[in-house]
């Protein structure tokens, strides 16, 4: 008997080992000491006392670096949109540990710690060189199975409870809540017996923390989690070996196992073979190099400069760049310049990806919770990895780190988070040649460089490359790409002549006992539009074909753009069609160009892929966001994500299909506009072991904002002024 349970706690003490140094990668990385941070010229090393912080607050990358050039968090915020510092979390951490609410309760977590923004006007007020503004922390935290929200005057020391709380769902759950999810259930024998009986060892084991979604009231009252596991040996791509069908409900706070369901006995677990994707894994002589290698040089630098940490200049630009938990990277205040009066100009107050919502199409027990929204239930940010230099982002790219709280409050630092570099691939910003029938000898071409902020978010085994790219004609792109590995079923298939026709198999046989299921991912971002001033309007250019009169004309029909000035939210609530095509302007009413035309921007859509669940699904419910494509609604500081302050578990009474369907005013007023990039994913063969990436991107485009084309008069390309790269013989 004594050895039995000997050997049950040595496989149990092995299986929770294993399982954090598999989860060991997603635990926050904290300096030694909470004040120190990455050294200036290595990744290994602390910097010392004396080269800690440095006092140059220009950051002008313009040497060839051997190493990436790295953002160095700053004891001291310069900009009242900067992420709250390393310190300032320590101060907030240190305020609420002797506020009643935290100095007499156990056991509490910090959900979230980050910068309270000033209100919009005094931001758009202030200019720098003028006195910091007052620096506050917002708080989301769990007391005593309870969720509060918390600000924290950073100055005074006060401490303010809001009232207002959601009425479902949880906060975004910690790195902890996660960590911790994924070995409790080894303390349950019961689940020990299963693993053991599946012919999976449980050195061997990796679980993975999922979302359950919202499905009724006997998932209400208590935070609950959906713990899957799969098998680890012989490959680092466990993920495609899952133990099919095996489930385990878990109680998040106690981390007590409410039920197991086991109805995949018969499945067998995928084999390893083949599934190992990273490059060390590859047999040798099936190692493919198809190109030499290429990389842009910038022997003067990169063109752009980063002051004061987040202030980031370049060319025409200006904007404001910031990582954060919840949304990956927020870009605020972006404005360009105008080449005719050289007044720069503001475009959009604030940017970032504010929900995703991705529901796999398995209606079965062991799928059909699996509706992810990813920034509400795990954070962007907080699941966002370090950037790979010289793969993720090009040589002479700027690396700026994250700054999180820990569920303790601690302070840590998510290295390489984002990164800042300039794009030439050889496209072409505009050209003209004229025929030689005119008999002029004309040829102009303008090169298109391009500045591109990007962050990389590793949800598990998704993968999302999040692109915000400025172009010198005034067009932002948005473009999120998509790659990882799929998230799979086991099946008892080995090949498609077993399946008879009648069966569905909710996706694709990839593999040997391996079915990719079909699924949607959308992206829902917010983009608080300030064309020139705060108050602007939504107007929908419908194009429609208008018949000619009889005799009037040898066409029979053309097209006519008709501008509908959208009054309310309603109005601007859009749903693409491809045969009733319109365009979509934000404009300053009260702001002409030179012939009359109203200032604006236009949304520009792309990957248009639209939800086609039941609207009463529960899933579509909480997701609602994404029926349509476009809605606009007039700012409000306690609106910005989309699926609500408190995602997980919602019930859906608390989204931007709720806020607009309040139908408020929206015209000549400070608006927000909201746009959802869409993909249908029917999962194909060549998405395993693991995906190409998949991208798809909206524009915001100027459209009458400036008198003319505002690159006319960039210079062309010149052999003179281009390096040339010389090989070197080789030995």
């Amino acid at each position: 008997m004594e050895s039995r349970h000997f050997v049950r706690f040595l496989l149990l003490f092995l299986g929770i080992v294993t399982l954090l140094v598999i989860t060991w990668i997603n635990l926050p990385y904290a300096p030694p000491n909470a004040t120190e941070i990455f050294d200036c010229n290595s990744f290994s090393s602390w910097c010392t006392s004396k080269n800690r912080f440095q006092p140059k607050k220009i950051i002008n990358p313009l040497k060839q670096l051997t190493k990436p050039t790295r953002h160095l968090a700053s004891h001291t915020p310069q900009h009242p949109l900067d992420p709250l510092t390393i310190q300032e979390i320590n101060h907030v951490r240190t305020i609420l540990s002797s506020h009643p609410l935290f100095k007499f309760s156990s056991p509490y977590a910090f959900h979230s710690v980050s910068l309270e923004e000033p209100d919009k006007p005094l931001v758009l007020n202030w200019k720098r060189g003028d006195s910091l503004l007052p620096r506050k922390a917002s708080v989301i935290a769990r007391v005593n199975n309870k969720s509060y929200v918390l600000t924290v005057d950073l100055s005074t020391e006060q401490v303010s409870l809001h009232s207002r709380v959601p009425l479902s769902g949880y906060p975004t759950m910690t790195v902890e809540d996660m960590t911790s999810s994924t070995w409790a259930p080894l303390a349950n024998a019961t689940f020990n017996r299963t693993i053991l009986e599946r012919g999976v060892d449980l050195k061997d084991l990796a679980c993975l923390p999922i979302s359950l979604g919202w499905f009724g009231k006997a998932e209400e009252n208590r935070r609950l989690i959906k713990v899957q596991c799969y098998s680890m040996k012989d490959t680092a791509n466990f993920y495609m070996r899952p133990i099919e069908g095996l489930t385990v409900l878990l109680d998040m706070d106690t981390k007590q196992v409410v039920e197991i369901s086991d109805k995949g006995r018969t499945i067998p677990i995928p084999k390893a073979a083949n599934t190992d994707y990273r490059f060390s894994a590859q047999e040798l002589h099936k190692q493919m190099n198809l190109i030499n290698p290429i990389s842009i040089e910038q022997p003067k630098g990169p063109s752009f400069v980063i002051e004061d940490e987040h202030m980031v200049k370049w060319a025409n630009w200006e904007f404001h760049l910031k990582p954060d938990a919840r949304a990956g990277v927020i870009v605020s205040r972006a404005r360009v310049k105008d080449p005719n009066t050289g007044e720069v100009r503001n475009v959009m107050y604030k940017g970032f990806s504010s929900e995703l919502f991705v529901p796999y199409m398995d209606p079965t027990d062991a799928w059909y919770f699996k509706t992810y929204m990813d920034a509400g239930e795990y954070g962007f940010g907080l699941q966002s990895m370090p950037l790979d230099p010289l793969n993720d982002c090009p040589r002479n790219a700027y690396y700026m780190d994250g700054v999180f709280a820990a569920a303790d409050g601690t302070p840590y630092v998510r290295s390489n988070m984002v990164c800042v570099f300039e794009r030439y691939a050889g496209d072409i910003g505009w050209r003209h040649s004229e025929s030689p029938i005119t008999g002029m000898e004309i040829r102009e071409v303008r090169p298109k460089v391009t500045l591109v902020v990007r962050m990389a978010a590793s949800v598990a085994n998704y993968d999302y490359i999040v692109d915000w790219e400025f172009q010198t004609d005034g067009l932002i792109r948005i473009k999120v790409g998509l790659s990882g590995i799929l998230m799979v079923k086991g099946t008892p298939y080995e090949n498609m002549n077993q399946v008879s026709e009648q069966e569905n198999l909710f996706g694709t046989l990839l593999s040997e006992n391996v079915i990719g299921v079909i699924h949607d991912h959308y992206i829902t971002f917010y983009l608080d539009m300030d064309i020139d001033e705060s108050d602007n309007s939504f107007v929908k250019v419908n194009i429609q074909r208008q018949d000619t009169a009889p005799g009037k004309s040898p066409r029979a029909s053309y097209l006519k753009a008709t501008r509908n000035v959208a009054k309310t939210e309603k109005d601007a609530q859009i749903k693409l069609k491809l045969y009733d095509p319109a365009e979509f302007h934000v404009i300053n009413p009260t702001k002409k160009t030179r012939v009359g035309n109203p200032v604006g921007y236009k949304v520009v859509p792309g990957g248009t892929a639209a939800s086609l669940l039941d609207l009463e699904d529960p899933p579509q419910k909480r997701g609602a966001f994404t029926n349509n494509q476009i809605w606009v609604t007039p700012y409000n500081r306690s609106e910005e994500w989309a699926g609500g302050l408190f995602v997980y578990q919602s019930q859906g009474e608390d989204t931007l299909a709720v806020w607009s369907d309040r139908d408020r005013p929206i015209e000549n007023k400070d608006i927000v506009v909201w746009y959802t990039l869409g993909f249908h994913h029917v999962p194909c063969q060549e998405d395993f072991p693991i995906m190409p990436t998949v991208s798809s991107s909206f524009d915001l485009k100027p459209v009458n904002f400036f008198e003319s084309n505002p690159i006319l008069r960039i210079p062309p390309n010149l052999e003179k002024d281009l390096p040339v790269c010389k090989t070197t013989a080789s030995s």
